[in-house]
């Protein structure tokens, strides 16, 4: 599990990948040559992650800037690269008093949810802004969801805004108070329409049927975003979602989608780090908390699984997305099953995942331990996983039927499993009848049922 950008996804030629939903107001007009909007339409063959890498603009005067997912127009903002400017990579965009930024081209896949991810440049105060979507070519413009996202934080947060929109449509930011404040955005990524009927995870039980989203099949445990169920809490890391038990101090499961725009050539980050964006009073789990214990920082979503952009490679060394893991079941037996996956992926099929862990107690490099981090942290006797896997295609949830390929394994945490991974396939009933899960809600009953019963043939398949 220890391989590896949630983002997201890397550019072909013209553009890329992402996720999300809907909610729109009545369009207003606005002049296009004020706005640096250009008549002209670009094809997207999904969607995409623009991480602002490939860019220079070095004032603030409104100018085009050629990127990897096309031209943007770039009015009282400019390209960061100093320590002030909140980033991830080298570059973010830097925008100041009713600054836009705004594509020149549209993508024609539609948008199910744009995120970004934003903060306040250097010492500044706060600023708001907001998102605003054109279907005719930059002619005229609606706001997204009629939201106002206030930027009063140093730290980069991301911003989800739910479009749930098909067609040609193009995005412009726009920065709408806090006067000479500056605010930083980077990875802008939009999550294609592909005909799904929602997206994102926020709030409720969680659920999505949106092509290419990380619950896609369903939410296991209905985990919500309540710090009432703090041990069943969920929470969108954009890249993927989870589950995840303040108590144990791990995820009950994580749940990603892998296409082939999830997969890049951006470096292993291997910046482990706590998850400072945790409710108030929660421990983080820190980079440190498995040092000494003869266990491993074992991913859930693995890092290889998000090689498209930096930032999607980052979310993935988030502490909430490791759990306690004998490394050789990490280094080998689950690294085996993993690379399976991708290549899958590269033969020409997507794949959607959901990963867990249950009971206590499992056999490290130094033996046998049930915590650690002095007892905050529990660790695993099982670690399961079941991979989906459709030829690649739009309507993901219509295409899954009974005879859909369905990968279920269950391995126990211990350090002298074999590297074979398939001498540990089970099916998907076997998982949920040890873990009291339901793993795949959002399918009919039916293929459900039939789904449930599978065991694979391995990579005999």
């Amino acid at each position: 599990m220890q391989l590896k950008r949630t983002s997201f996804v890397l550019l072909i030629s013209s553009l890329l990948l992402v996720s999300c939903q809907k909610s729109l107001v009545t369009p207003i007009s606005t002049d296009p040559t004020a706005i640096g909007t250009k008549a002209k339409t670009q094809a997207v063959v999904q969607a995409f992650d623009e991480d602002f890498e490939s860019g220079s603009k070095t004032g603030y005067a409104a100018a085009d800037v050629a990127l990897n997912s096309g031209s943007w127009n770039l009015n009282d903002a400019l390209i960061g690269t100093s320590a002030s400017d909140q980033k991830n990579g080298s570059r973010s965009v830097r925008i100041r008093n009713t600054g836009t930024l705004s594509m020149n081209f549209d993508v024609s896949t539609g948008a199910s949810t744009v995120t970004m991810n934003y903060a306040v440049y250097g010492t500044d105060g706060a600023s708001a802004f907001q998102l605003w979507v054109s279907s005719d070519g930059g002619s005229s413009y609606t706001q997204v969801g009629g939201i106002e996202i206030t930027v009063s934080s140093t730290t980069l947060n991301t911003a989800t805004f739910n479009v749930n929109q098909s067609g040609s449509l193009r995005f412009q930011l726009r920065k709408t108070s806090g006067g000479t404040n500056r605010i930083n955005i980077d990875d802008f990524i939009i999550n294609s329409f592909d005909g799904g009927s929602g997206g994102g995870t926020g709030g409720g039980s969680g659920s999505s049927t949106a092509d290419n989203t990380n619950l896609l099949l369903g939410n296991p445990t209905g985990a919500t975003n309540s710090t009432a169920n703090a041990d069943n809490y969920l929470i969108d890391q954009t890249y993927y979602t989870e589950s995840y038990n303040r108590d144990k101090g791990v995820p009950n499961w994580v749940s990603w989608y892998v296409g082939s725009t999830s997969l890049g050539s951006v470096d292993r980050s291997n910046d482990f780090r706590a998850d400072t964006n945790l409710p108030a009073g929660w421990y983080e789990v820190s980079n440190t908390s498995y040092s000494g214990s003869g266990f491993d920082r074992g991913h859930n979503c693995p890092s290889a699984d998000r090689s498209s952009t930096t930032a999607a490679n980052q979310a993935t060394f988030l502490m909430d997305n490791m759990i306690p893991q004998a490394p050789n079941n990490n280094e080998h037996t689950w690294a085996n099953l993993e690379a399976y996956g991708r290549s899958l992926v590269t033969a020409g099929s997507e794949i959607y995942v959901v990963m867990g862990s249950y009971g206590s107690g499992g056999t490290g490099s130094s033996g046998s331990a049930t915590t650690v981090d002095n007892g905050h942290v529990v660790v695993p006797s099982n670690i399961w996983k079941v991979i989906v896997v459709i030829p690649n295609g739009n309507n993901d949830l219509s295409r899954i039927t009974s005879d859909t390929r369905v990968i279920a394994v269950n391995t126990p945490n211990i350090n002298s499993i074999s590297s074979d991974w398939t001498q540990y396939i089970t099916t998907v009933k076997d998982i949920e009848n040890a873990t009291g899960y339901t793993l795949f809600s959002n399918l009919p009953a039916s293929i459900r049922a039939a789904l449930e019963t599978k065991r694979d043939a391995g990579t005999a398949n």
